[in-house]
Order: C-alpha cells, then structure tokens, then sequence
C-alpha cells in the first residue's frame, strides 16, 4: 500500500467546495483511496460525506492511501489538490 502525507493548503480546510474537487478525482482514479486526519478513522476519498466528517482544516495533515500499478501517480495528483489553496 502506499501512502502519502500532505498538509491542507485550503485557507478555510476542506469544506464543500475544495472536498468536492477532491472527492471527485478520488472516485475518479480508478482504485479506492482512503484518507485519514491524523490518528482519526480513515475514510473512502471519494465520499464527500465522509471527507466533510473528518473537519479538516488549513494546515492539517493527513494522510492518502491506496494500492494498485498507479499508485504514486494517483496520490500525486490528489496530493496536489490537497496542497492547493482553493480559496484564494
């Protein structure tokens, strides 16, 4: 499996707008993909519900995972959009 750690660029955390974004690019990678804030409950990537749950704020770290020939790739891609302040 593999992993990656990113801290939330999102002035304002991931709240609708930015988790919507990133919530679709999960579901749309082709595998699952959980993320985690902290040592909290991991979550599927492509709920919004879910992500939205977790409260994630500016400046959290958490942390994407998932398996499969892209992985790296994928959690390139959605750690990008993590990092990406979508409220500017």
């Amino acid at each position: 499996m593999a992993e990656r750690t990113v801290l939330i660029g999102s002035t304002h955390g991931l709240h609708a707008r930015p988790a919507k974004l990133f919530t679709k690019a999960a579901a749309a990678a082709g595998t699952p993909v959980t993320l985690q804030k902290g040592d909290g409950k991991a979550v599927n990537a492509a709920s919004i519900l879910g992500v939205i749950a977790l409260g994630i704020n500016h400046g959290d770290s958490v942390t994407l995972a998932t398996d499969g020939d892209n992985a790296e790739t994928v959690l390139d891609e959605l750690a990008a959009l993590l990092l990406t302040d979508h409220d500017a």
